[in-house]
């Protein structure tokens, strides 16, 4: 039923544009980003958001990004090489700007991928990916690496699978215990004086190394699992976040495709290439306890026009005006859906009203078998 609210709705708003789409909100909620409701030209999208403050500052097309590690890597089938640069090509024909990917992913192989496909426009867009895991024999070990000698030695090849002379936004992917994270941040500071780098971020970090790391390089971003599922951020993170001027990417924003509606307790997934068989949220007892939230975004999206992950996005984006999510998609239709999202605004008592039922649902399961915020 959810597949097929999705298709009927993609098929409609072809004929529509995403213009009919921004008529369904009423106002504003305060830090959520203007829907004129006006088309325009692809790749000269008006509408942006800032990452970081002062020359720390990325300004993000659409105000969302576009997460890569899905097209090569952790869920389940692996799409086609050649289809999947389309999309991305596409994306950025679209306006997209914001590209992520990291050297965990596949491992090596994403970005591989990123490279090829962002070769022809490199140096209109903002490309980001990440260090410290430990890997050998191009497998995950399990293992956490942030030594500065291995945060060089991981640049200098990501630079070569990315096909580029410097990476725009690099993170740490996770915290490691064993190194100071002031270590970290002065490794990323001289990569960033010796251009090879140009802003700074962080992955799952929690408060008190986001302001020692701060201090040291300012972070131009926190990249954070936050969805209506994962709302811890909004209290433990936002507000170390907002004093220091540090832009918020949330990852996984649509819950690893849960709350468009597709994944169900029939639901099964490859072992060895898809992270949900081991999340305690996406086992079957815990996917069908949580299904009373996507029956609040189906509700209130089928009375507006929306999808469910429209409704999920544009929820995020109303946070605040410097949260970027980063959805990612294998799929065109599917790209051009979460796009729409930017243009979806709440009425005060809309906002209220959704507020409220997803205030009422008890969320259940874990979001990892172990805390990842450090």
């Amino acid at each position: 039923m959810q597949d097929q609210q999705r298709r009927d709705f993609l098929k409609k708003g072809s004929f529509f544009g995403a213009s009919m789409i921004a008529a369904s909100a009423m106002s504003l909620v305060p830090g959520s980003a203007n829907a004129s409701g006006k088309k325009e030209n692809e790749n000269s999208r008006k509408q942006t958001r800032t990452l970081g403050s002062g020359s720390h500052a990325i300004e993000v097309a659409y105000g969302m990004g576009l997460g890569c590690m899905g097209m090569s890597w952790n869920r389940s089938f692996v799409p086609d090489r050649k289809a999947m640069i389309g999309v991305i090509r596409k994306a950025y024909e679209m306006g997209v700007n914001l590209f992520d990917t990291a050297e965990a992913y596949g491992p090596y192989v994403n970005e591989e991928l990123v490279g090829e496909a962002i070769k022809p426009f490199r140096k209109n867009i903002t490309l980001c990916s990440k260090f410290g895991f430990e890997i050998r024999d191009n497998k995950l070990t399990g293992a956490f690496n942030s030594k500065p000698k291995h945060i060089r030695e991981v640049v200098e090849q990501s630079l070569k699978r990315l096909q580029t002379d410097h990476i725009d936004l690099l993170y740490q992917h996770r915290v490691d215990p064993a190194v100071p994270i002031e270590d970290v941040a002065g490794t990323v500071k001289d990569l960033i004086r010796e251009g090879k780098v140009k802003h700074f971020g962080l992955s799952e970090a929690g408060s008190e190394n986001i302001r020692k790391a701060h201090a040291i390089q300012p972070l131009t971003a926190i990249q954070t699992e936050l969805s209506l599922l994962s709302r811890e951020p909004l209290t433990e993170i936002f507000p170390v976040c907002e004093e220091l001027g540090i832009g918020f990417v949330p990852y996984s924003p649509l819950s690893r495709a849960y709350l468009t509606g597709y994944i169900n307790e029939r639901t099964t997934y490859v072992p060895g290439n898809d992270n949900r068989i081991t999340l305690p949220r996406y086992q079957r007892d815990a996917v069908i306890a949580n299904w009373k939230i996507i029956d609040v975004l189906t509700t209130f999206g089928n009375q507006r026009g929306l999808t469910a992950a429209q409704i999920a996005l544009a929820w995020l984006m109303a946070q605040k005006p410097w949260v970027v999510p980063i959805p990612g998609t294998t799929k065109l239709a599917h790209l051009q859906e979460n796009l729409w999202s930017t243009d979806v605004a709440f009425s005060a008592e809309e906002w209220k009203q959704f507020n409220d039922q997803i205030a009422a649902v008890t969320i259940v399961g874990a979001r990892y078998p172990t805390p990842q915020t450090k």
